[in-house]
């Protein structure tokens, strides 16, 4: 029941707006240039807006929060005023009755929750890299981490056990196993805590929460109200999304997310950022029994269901693999290795490591800027593969299955491929994809956009340098799909 206040200001304000949208927390009013929020006057239990000074400072934290990502669509906190004459005002000269934000208004058809299949590989990797510059920008929170994750964990299993159209002999499973895989990753957790990877976090980077405005994802609607709730371990904001897009059956965008973010957080975070792929599969267990009940309390059963037997999922991953996808430049590895990376390990399948992408993070330039032929020097050559094996052992260490793709030219890189994997006890796949010298050139040619810097010479120099290969031949002219499914199974 609203307070006369509220009654009055959702009253007046509803009078000056062409659509209202009501959520659990706020209500939303909106014109055709902007959007005014004001919270509830309520205490709803997780969050209490029950006075005016919990609600003005609920909402500037949403604006100091949401900045960083979306300072277009979050403009100012405006202040409610009671007139002379009684009649309410934004900014006006009376006393202060509440508080609103003003966001600008956008196209909720572009949020990618309303077009899940705009989520390209292209886009997917730019959502990666977008994350991770967001993380790396936000502020340190080492209290916040294993702190929050546990919570969230104890919280899931109290608000589940509630809920009698679940099946509560699967819901006790996926307690049971999140509270023995929790204990087997808290020494890794508290260690990242205390060594910069717990930060202010978005909280709730589903797909319902990225905008696509000109073809870029903009993060928007983080949590404020909880400190619980937003700082987290940085993957652990991540999970979100990779868990939303594994759900909706899009491992393929997934994966090249994931993939991409690991590359540009190892830029920007300590070496020690790889560590954490270990608790991926516990982070993916607690995101999908987060939506498990919020689907629940929505009154879709069926679909909260399927978030129990998708966190039980993945508490149970496949082992770790290491793969590696060889051929010349113009073979089409990068796009073989993204059409199999899906199918190899734990969701959402193998993180890819590209040479000519640790080349470019070594060089501490963007993946698709053009590096100059002295880049590619015997010893940054040699200092490329050291990294690209550096950074698979220590992914296949956190149980992350791991898929290198590089031209594997030179033999001794096989061979130094398949000994990591022997080192690591994973089983090794290999691929060599081969084509036409002819269609080669024809599409290294035509290349743009790609962080290979190949050229037609460089691909003529590899032919004049190849030698017999062992490793099993895939024909890069085949439709890749179909060469994918035909080297997985």
């Amino acid at each position: 029941m609203k307070d006369g206040l509220e009654s009055e200001i959702v009253h007046w304000l509803g009078g000056q707006a062409d659509r209202t949208i009501d959520t659990a927390c706020a209500h939303v009013f909106l014109s055709p240039d902007h959007a005014l929020k004001m919270k509830r006057h309520d205490d709803l239990g997780y969050v209490d807006f029950s006075t005016v000074e919990r609600r003005l400072w609920a909402l500037e934290r949403e604006l100091e929060f949401n900045r960083p990502a979306a300072p277009h669509i979050y403009r100012a906190v405006r202040r409610i005023t009671r007139e002379a004459d009684g009649a309410l005002a934004i900014d006006g000269a009376g006393l202060t009755v509440d508080h609103l934000l003003e966001m600008a208004r956008f196209d909720e058809r572009a949020v990618l929750s309303a077009q899940p299949e705009a989520v390209d590989g292209p886009l997917a990797e730019l959502l990666g890299r977008t994350i991770a510059g967001f993380h790396a920008d936000a502020p340190l929170r080492p209290a916040g981490g294993l702190t929050a994750l546990s919570w969230t964990i104890g919280s899931n299993a109290g608000l589940l056990r509630d809920i009698p159209s679940l099946d509560q002999g699967r819901v006790e499973t996926m307690i049971a196993l999140t509270e023995v895989e929790l204990e087997r990753q808290a020494g890794l957790l508290a260690h990242r805590s205390a060594t910069g990877f717990a930060r202010r976090c978005h909280g709730d980077l589903h797909l319902g929460n990225i905008l696509l405005e000109n073809g870029r994802p903009v993060l928007f609607d983080c949590i404020e109200f909880s400190d619980l709730l937003s700082d987290l371990d940085v993957f652990y904001d991540l999970a979100f999304l990779i868990m939303d897009l594994d759900f909706r059956g899009r491992r393929d965008a997934g994966v090249r997310a994931l993939s991409a973010y690991v590359d540009e957080a190892a830029r920007r975070f300590p070496p020690e950022i790889w560590d954490g792929l270990a608790a991926m599969p516990l982070m993916l267990a607690v995101r999908a029994a987060v939506r498990a009940h919020v689907s629940a309390h929505s009154a879709d059963s069926a679909t909260a269901r399927a978030y129990v037997e998708a966190a039980i999922a993945h508490l149970s991953p496949p082992p770790p693999v290491l793969a590696a996808v060889g051929g010349l430049s113009g073979s089409g590895k990068s796009t073989f290795a993204r059409a199999v990376a899906p199918g190899l390990g734990a969701s959402p399948g193998a993180v890819i490591l590209r040479t000519d992408e640790v080349r470019k993070r070594l060089a501490n330039v963007p993946p698709t800027q053009p590096l100059p032929r002295n880049a590619y020097a015997p010893e940054f050559y040699d200092r490329t593969y050291d990294v690209l094996f550096d950074n698979a052992r220590a992914a296949l260490r956190a149980g992350r299955a791991v898929l290198l793709d590089a031209t594997f030219i030179d033999p001794a890189l096989r061979a130094r491929a398949e000994a990591l994997a022997g080192e690591c006890g994973v089983p090794f796949r290999a691929a060599w994809l081969d084509a036409p010298a002819d269609l080669l050139e024809a599409r290294v040619a035509g290349r743009t956009g790609d962080a290979s810097d190949a050229t037609v010479e460089v691909l003529r120099d590899q032919l004049a340098r190849l030698q017999p290969v062992a490793w099993p031949k895939v024909d890069a002219t085949a439709p890749t799909e179909a060469a994918a499914r035909a080297w997985l199974a």
